[in-house]
Parts: structure tokens; sequence; C-alpha cells
């Protein structure tokens, strides 16, 4: 069965404001979220795809990365390990966002974890209380 693919704008909504938070170097416009249906991986939950610096200038288009989730593995995960599957994966896109990846020794999970920490912190200062002056439920 070959893989199927669909797009995940309310993921794409969760990493534009994480990255809005954490990684302003990411320029969410050339960032796609996908979700895959039927990969055959056996351990993979998401993976960060880059359109490289050949092909970009072949092309004659700026950097573009593609993050796309299994969606048999990420969909089963709690909102708290999802979010972190997707600091994870925006960690590799590097500052230069130029069509490289920083590797796993710098996405680590005492980095995710850390990083994490720290996007729950903004979080609940600026989700404590929206325009009305009454608190904010969000779904994540």
């Amino acid at each position: 069965m070959p893989i199927k693919y669909q797009y995940a704008p309310e993921l794409q909504e969760k990493a534009n404001e994480i990255s809005k938070l954490l990684f302003p170097h990411i320029k969410t416009e050339n960032v796609g979220f996908l979700r895959s249906y039927g990969s055959s991986s056996r351990r993979t939950i998401a993976r960060c795809h880059a359109l490289g610096k050949v092909m970009q200038m072949a092309m004659k288009t700026d950097a573009f990365y593609t993050i796309e989730f299994i969606s048999e593995r990420f969909d089963k995960m709690s909102k708290e390990e999802q979010i972190k599957v997707i600091i994870h994966e925006l960690m590799h896109i590097p500052k230069s966002f130029g069509g490289g990846f920083k590797h796993h020794d710098w996405v680590t999970d005492t980095n995710i974890n850390k990083i994490y920490d720290r996007y729950m912190q903004l979080k609940a200062q600026e989700n404590k209380f929206n325009n009305n002056g009454t608190q904010n439920k969000s779904w994540w």
C-alpha cells in the first residue's frame, strides 16, 4: 500500500505558535505540515524534510521544509508528547534557514525538555487571560 499524505493545518497552526515563541528564525510560510498514512517505518513518529540548496537554485526558490507526522504513531500520543515531537522537528531547522539540518547531537531529549518547559512557561503567561479578561481554554 503506498503512503498517503494529507495536509495538517492544525499542526501547522500549533507549530506556528511554537515558532513565534521559541524559534523566530523559522519562516513559517516556508514550512509545510503533513500527516502520512501507511508508512512502513517502525519507530519513526515524525520526520523533517528539506529542499536542498541544489534544488533551491535549480528551482530559483527559497528554502522550504516539510514536517511529516506518521499518523499511526503521532495521533495516539498525548498532547504533551505531540508538542514535544513538534518541538523536536522544529529544532532540526537551523538558524540559517537555508535547507540544512541540525543533527541529533543538538536535538536531544534533554534539550527538547528544556525547550518544552520554556514553551509551557511562555504559553501560561500568554494564555492566562485573553483580551476579555476571561480564561482562555484551548484544546492544546
